[in-house]
């Protein structure tokens, strides 16, 4: 199993904890141009091989903006289906989220924040805010509560917005 978050850079692939039950980060390269980050809510199914629907429409935007990969790391690294499932978690966060989160900005040249309304469950995205030391930080559009938007069921041609805090 890999834990260095250094080891996302090439190919394809996931990093889980032994359990399973946490995903804390999730790389796809298709070729050797730059690669942007999505920050979103919390992993599913996808895994090393598999792509979810949320992977695919990722992979769609990273293709169109002229990318050669992704990286995706979650506020969350719990698997849960919906958002009340993870809600219902004991330790949603995982013990080593925060690493992966805090080294993101230096594997990706983008960061898109992408975790929709229940991002504040916990006040969870005001303690990883800090963590992404560049000014390539976007979203997809704003929530009407205010949080960056999922990008499940955005159009495939929704810009990206630069964030101001």
């Amino acid at each position: 199993m890999q834990s260095d978050p250094e080891e996302c850079r090439s190919g394809n692939g996931a990093i889980f904890d032994s359990s399973g039950s946490y995903r804390y980060a999730l790389w796809r390269s298709w070729n050797d141009l730059p690669r942007v980050g999505f920050v979103m809510l919390n992993p599913n199914q996808a895994d090393a091989e598999l792509n979810d629907p949320t992977i695919r429409r990722c992979i769609g935007f990273a293709k169109a903006w002229g990318f050669g990969g992704l990286e995706v790391v979650n506020l969350f690294a719990y698997r849960a289906k919906t958002p009340q499932l993870l809600k219902q978690a004991a330790e949603p966060i995982g013990k080593d989220n925060d690493r992966y989160l805090f080294t993101l900005s230096g594997r990706v040249d983008l960061i898109i924040l992408a975790w929709g309304n229940w991002g504040g469950f916990g006040g969870r995205h005001r303690e990883v805010l800090p963590f992404f030391q560049t000014e390539n930080i976007y979203t997809l559009g704003m929530t009407k509560l205010g949080h960056p938007k999922h990008p499940l069921y955005l159009r495939q041609d929704s810009d990206r917005i630069r964030w101001v805090e």
